[in-house]
C-alpha cells in the first residue's frame, strides 16, 4: 500500500480486458506507488499471448492493444512488438496497438505557430474551423521506436478555441493537444485511429463494475498477498457472472430491458443470483420453488441446463 495519484493511501491494479463486452484477462495489483508503466512487460507477457491463442481459436479477429497515455513508453511498444516475433506461427493474429502520447512536455503555443507560419507551403498542416472560434488541425507524422522495425506514425490533434462553446470569448486562447502512436496501417486515416481509441473510454465502466458492483472500492485486508488473491477472484467472478449475462439476458426469453449489448454485473445478479426461492421436498425429491410469476425463471432454468450439461 502507498500513495496513490489520488492522494490517498491504497493500491494500483492494472485491469486487462478483451473485446467490447468486458471480459477481464487479469487484474494484478500493484502498490499505490508504482508507475503505470514500470513492470507492465511482465503483464503484457502474460495477457497478449493468451489474447492471441483465444482470437486465434475463437473469432480469428486481428488484435490491437490499447494503451492510455500513462503507458507511452518505448519499451513498452518494443515489448508489444516483440509478442510478433515470439509467436510468429500459423494461425496467430499479429498484434498492433494505440498508445496515447503524453503531451505533457509540448510547448501547444509554439505548434500552433508553427502551422500558421508554413499555412502556404504545399502539404503544409491546415485548420478546420467547425464553428466560430474554434479551429481544428489534424496530421500524422512517422516516429521512429527502438525495436519496432514496421512504420509506426503518430496521429496528433490541436484544437484552438477563442471563443468558448457557450458563446464567451476568450483573453488569451485555448489549446488542446492530443496524440496517438500505432502500428496501424496507413490505409486508415487519422478520424479512424482517434475512433478507435476513443472506445477506450468503456473501460472506465467496466472498472466501475469492479468497484461497486463487486464491492471492491476498499480492498478487505492490510495484507497485499491476500488482496491481490482477492483481485483475482474478482476477475474470474466478474467473467462468470458476464457470460451469465451475454447468455441469458440478452436472448428473446429474457426479461423485459432496454436493447443492450450487454448487461452490467449488477443487473446480472439481480436478474440470475439474488433470487427468491423455497426448497419443497414432495414425493421423495426436493423441488426448488422460484415462483410462478417470476420474469427470470425461463432463463435460470436454461443456464441452469447449459452449465449442468457442460463437460
Amino acid at each position: 500500500m502507498g500513495s496513490t495519484y489520488a492522494g490517498v493511501d491504497g493500491y494500483c491494479p492494472l485491469a486487462s480486458y478483451i473485446g467490447s463486452h468486458g471480459f477481464c484477462m487479469e487484474l494484478s495489483l500493484r502498490p499505490g506507488t508504482q508507475h503505470s508503466a514500470k513492470h507492465t512487460e511482465d503483464n503484457l507477457l502474460r495477457v497478449i499471448p493468451l489474447a492471441q491463442r483465444l482470437s486465434a481459436a475463437g473469432p480469428k479477429a486481428p488484435l490491437l492493444a490499447r494503451l492510455d497515455s500513462g503507458f507511452n513508453s518505448a519499451a513498452l511498444m518494443g515489448c508489444l512488438e516483440s509478442m510478433n516475433q515470439r509467436t510468429n506461427r500459423p494461425g496467430l493474429p499479429q498484434v498492433d496497438w494505440i498508445i496515447k502520447w503524453n503531451t505533457r512536455s509540448t510547448d501547444r503555443v509554439e505548434m500552433a505557430a508553427q502551422i500558421d507560419a508554413a499555412i502556404n507551403t504545399v502539404g503544409a498542416v491546415r485548420w478546420a474551423r467547425p464553428r466560430v472560434g474554434k479551429r481544428v488541425a489534424l496530421w500524422e507524422q512517422a516516429v521512429a521506436v527502438a525495436g519496432v522495425v514496421r512504420p509506426v506514425r503518430r496521429v496528433l490533434r490541436l484544437i484552438e478555441r477563442t471563443i468558448s462553446a457557450g458563446g464567451q470569448h476568450l483573453i488569451v486562447p485555448e489549446y488542446e493537444l492530443d496524440g496517438w502512436t500505432t502500428t496501424l496501417p496507413g490505409r486508415m486515416g487519422p478520424e479512424q485511429i482517434i475512433a478507435l481509441y476513443a472506445d477506450h473510454g468503456t473501460h472506465e465502466q467496466f472498472h466501475a463494475e469492479f468497484k461497486t458492483d463487486l464491492d471492491l472500492t476498499r480492498l478487505p485486508s492490510g495484507k497485499f498477498d491476500t488482496n491481490a488473491l482477492v483481485c483475482e477472484l474478482a476477475a474470474l467472478t466478474m467473467n462468470i457472472l458476464r457470460l451469465m449475462g451475454q447468455s441469458g439476458l440478452l436472448g428473446p426469453d429474457a426479461p423485459v430491458r432496454y436493447p443492450a449489448k450487454r448487461r452490467r454485473i449488477k443487473t446480472v445478479m439481480q436478474e440470475l443470483i439474488y433470487r427468491a426461492g423455497r426448497l419443497i421436498e414432495h414425493g421423495r425429491c426436493l423441488v426448488l420453488g422460484l415462483g410462478a410469476n417470476d420474469r427470470a425463471a425461463t432463463v435460470f432454468k436454461r443456464l441452469h441446463a447449459q452449465l449442468a450439461a457442460a463437460p
